[in-house]
């Protein structure tokens, strides 16, 4: 009888610490979507930005080890206009939704694609850089149209909006490649050290990255872009649900840097005159 009753016993603390558990767990949830932290953030006059710190120019991790980038440059801008110091974490890019529902970050901020898929786990601010999808190979692969990939080693980035449109859309690229499924990478950095070596023959890449990382070889006329019919992209900073105080100061912040001209400023630091930032429209809008 007393071995019976300790394993009840037993079993019902097992029962006890799942049920614990799973309440935790939906906690964190339910935080993520209902809490708004700005108050906290306003106070400690602190908020943590995760990103992969190997995304030029987005925000990356140069020769002197410090973070610097396009959106470093914005959120910088952004956050002085109410006296509060970003910093940047790196993290898991395949975990970013993970990390910011978490609150181990506040925000993913680093060429972050708005996708409905996407839009149903966290909110998004007003897109502020219109971004595609481009093959990206060596010329000497005469790889000239999505079809010539075929049988070929295709390579894309984890977590990446051009690892989902590849699988979104399947007869576009996917259906061409070896083994019908792209060799995934952590980082674009490694993804273009094999095509460099032809261990692959193509990566399907945001352009922003592509035309930066390109353009600063030290022979840009050894690779080719090949564009597809991928849909267009914009890039807007993730927010958790639960953070409206947040995305209406972000877009607020937004619409005053597209006004006074400092978010201009800092598209040309980057990209010279090759840009495209839907912001510009807002400063049609205000009076």
């Amino acid at each position: 009888m007393k071995t019976k009753m300790l394993k009840m016993v037993g079993l019902i603390s097992v029962c006890l610490m799942a049920v614990i558990m799973l309440s935790g767990c939906e906690s964190v949830t339910q935080k993520a979507d209902h809490q708004d932290t700005w108050s906290r953030i306003q106070k400690n006059k602190q908020v943590t930005i995760g990103l992969d710190v190997t995304f030029v120019p987005m925000g990356y991790e140069n020769q002197s080890g410090n973070i610097v980038g396009f959106d470093v440059d914005l959120a910088n801008a952004v956050f002085k206009q109410y006296g509060i110091k970003p910093v940047f974490q790196p993290i898991d890019w395949s975990m970013n939704v993970t990390e910011l529902r978490n609150t181990t970050i506040d925000l993913i901020w680093n060429g972050f694609t708005i996708t409905p898929e996407r839009q149903a786990v966290v909110n998004f601010s007003k897109p502020y850089l219109a971004n595609d999808q481009e093959l990206v190979t060596l010329k000497s692969s005469h790889i000239n149209k999505f079809s010539d990939m075929k049988g070929k080693y295709l390579g894309a980035q984890n977590g990446s909006a051009g690892l989902n449109d590849i699988n979104d859309q399947p007869k576009l690229l996917k259906q061409y490649i070896k083994n019908q499924s792209p060799i995934l990478y952590n980082s674009f950095t490694n993804a273009f050290i094999d095509l460099n070596h032809g261990r692959i023959s193509g990566l399907l890449i945001d352009s922003t990255y592509a035309n930066y990382y390109i353009a600063h070889q030290a022979n840009p006329g050894l690779y080719k872009v090949v564009r597809g019919k991928f849909p267009p992209e914009e890039f807007g900073v993730g927010i958790r649900k639960g953070d409206k105080t947040m995305q209406a100061k972000i877009n607020a912040a937004f619409k005053k840097l597209a006004k006074n001209g400092e978010l201009k400023k800092i598209c040309e630091k980057w990209f010279g005159k090759n840009y495209n930032t839907p912001l510009m429209k807002l400063t049609n809008n205000m009076k």
